[in-house]
């Protein structure tokens, strides 16, 4: 399947795959057509993703099996009126039946919209009104049906309600609806037929300082995750690999669908209800995983149990992304598994952009270097290219000319922003990071996130990795709090590991600890402990909830 996508599948060195990598571009790119029936027509017998829950279930799905379930579906859908174009968003979790109807949506050319549980009716209507929804397929869950009803009122662009694993009232059953249509399903021609440019995914970001965007991706997208899934999680055909990602985000596209099939790997999904570090180790060694991605904090949670007595043989490659990983957790994970963590870094606008990749040695605390799809440079606050050891915002540089497969392809019904942010000299991600001498790339945080205290600059990444050292700190954030002398202080929010016990003696040995680890004047002046720290719906920590709450308290 890669040589039909890749001139080249083998290179000598990184400096080889930056400089030779590139993607061929069919006509009409379709991934339901071109990857799932082309593996299933050329492998029928290959595997494709084996699925278990919390319930003692478990199913596994060749590629023929999704190629003719995909179609049934792609029947049913088109039955009801969804054609290309139509936005349907799915609420899922990580049931099988995700796979299966965003392979038959990407047939139909219908738009796609991944959303979480824990969306409330208001989340729901303002999704609803900014897409204009026309379909809602959801998991059958109480709070989530709950959800959708309270909204529907609002929003009449809904017309289709479709519910799977279960039933519910006045809604359409996907189960009982899917055995009375024809497995066979003609790729659309003319007018119906997908283009390269159409969009395909909408991905709304997490908002966590404006109302939520809309992430335009097209057909080509797929492509861009070769990149993700071969180089950086180096996954294996035939091989399992597990990304532990919920539907609803971005990182699901990263790590359990599109690179990874294109590759001929076997996805695991298990659809585990609430995390458990022991349950996810408890899978890794049932189901012989072979390449593993997972955020930071899942690491940091696994390091809590006693890895040792799990059969992790299997593991040939471990990877992370979603926040920065602390260089601890990297030493720790090597010395009790034997695997370095590679990290990686990009967006929901994109695949990965900065990648630790097989060539070269994963420095810890590093995000790595850039990919190849992208022209990645560090700019200035005048727009100017910073220098080896100077910080600066990641940029990918001509966006529009370029246009790098794998990038968003703009903000859904909004020319301006998307004129704005993607089309000028660059596409500024809002992120900073300075790079060493040999190319490896250093993540500082959120260009919002940085601290101004008497006239230093700090990041936040470098004093959590710091305190994290600490034995007694199992995750923290770091933020600035207003203080009338300095501006900002820098402040810890600090979630404790088992047996230790907040107290002022405590927080003086993590203020010493932190001036040891790193330069005196970062150390935080506030420490302030938490049962867990505010997070998104993706997971990643609400350091501007943080800050207000600072403010407010102030």
């Amino acid at each position: 399947m890669l040589e039909k996508y890749l001139p080249r599948i083998t290179f000598d060195s990184y400096e080889d795959f930056k400089r030779s990598y590139t993607v061929n571009i069919p006509d009409n790119f379709n991934f339901g057509f071109d990857v799932v029936d082309g593996w299933a027509e050329a492998e029928p017998g290959k595997k494709a993703l084996v699925w278990c829950n919390d319930h003692g279930e478990e199913r596994t799905f060749t590629f023929r099996d999704i190629s003719r379930l995909s179609n049934q579906a792609a029947n049913f859908f088109s039955s009801i009126g969804i054609k290309k174009g139509t936005i349907v968003m799915m609420i899922m979790r990580r049931r099988w039946e995700y796979w299966v109807c965003a392979t038959a949506l990407h047939k139909i050319g219908a738009i796609l919209i991944p959303a979480s549980l824990q969306l409330t009716s208001k989340d729901i209507i303002y999704r609803a009104k900014s897409a204009l929804i026309n379909t809602i397929i959801s998991l059958c869950d109480e709070f989530v049906i709950t959800q959708i009803e309270a909204a529907l009122p609002e929003v009449p662009c809904v017309v289709n309600k479709i519910v799977v694993s279960g039933k519910a009232d006045g809604w359409i059953s996907f189960d009982d609806s899917l055995a009375g249509f024809s497995d066979v399903f003609k790729r659309p021609t003319g007018e119906l037929a997908t283009a390269n440019t159409d969009t395909m995914l909408l991905y709304f970001t997490s908002g966590t300082t404006s109302l939520p965007k809309m992430v335009c991706h097209n057909f080509l997208h797929p492509l861009g995750h070769i990149v993700t899934a071969k180089y950086w999680q180096q996954v294996e055909e035939n091989k399992l690999h597990m990304s532990v990602a919920d539907s609803a985000w971005a990182k699901f596209g990263w790590g359990k669908i599109y690179g990874q099939w294109i590759c001929g790997a076997v996805i695991f999904a298990y659809d585990m209800e609430k995390f458990s570090a022991a349950k996810l180790l408890a899978m890794l060694q049932k189901y012989k995983v072979t390449t593993f991605c997972v955020p930071p904090t899942m690491y940091r949670f696994m390091l809590q149990e006693d890895i040792k007595q799990y059969d992790l043989s299997s593991l040939h490659h471990c990877s992370t992304a979603g926040e920065p990983l602390n260089p601890e957790v990297v030493r720790q994970w090597q010395e009790r598994t034997g695997h370095m963590i590679y990290e990686g870094f990009g967006q929901s606008e994109s695949t990965v952009i900065l990648a630790n990749f097989e060539w070269d040695p994963p420095k810890p605390g590093s995000t790595g270097k850039p990919s190849p799809i992208y022209d990645i440079r560090l700019l200035d606050e005048n727009g100017n290219e910073s220098e080896d050891g100077e910080e600066g915002a990641i940029c990918v540089m001509d966006a529009k000319n370029k246009k790098p497969v794998g990038l968003f392809t703009g903000y859904y019904a909004d020319e301006k922003l998307t004129e704005d942010k993607l089309y000028g000299k660059c596409y500024n991600l809002g992120d900073m990071a300075w790079r060493d001498s040999d190319g490896y790339y250093w993540f500082i945080g959120r260009q919002d996130d940085i601290i101004k205290c008497s006239g230093y600059r700090i990041g936040p990444f470098e004093v959590e990795s710091a305190l994290i050292e600490h034995p007694a700190v199992v995750e923290c954030a770091i933020t600035g709090a207003p203080d009338p002398i300095r501006g900002q202080v820098v402040k810890a929010t600090v979630v404790l590991a088992k047996g230790f016990v907040p107290s002022d003696k405590l927080i003086s040995e993590l203020q010493e600890h932190v001036k040891h680890v790193t330069a005196p004047y970062k150390y935080p002046r506030v420490v302030e402990f938490v049962d867990e720290l505010p997070k998104t719906l993706g997971g990643k920590i609400k350091r501007a909830q943080i800050r207000t709450d600072s403010a407010n308290n102030a």
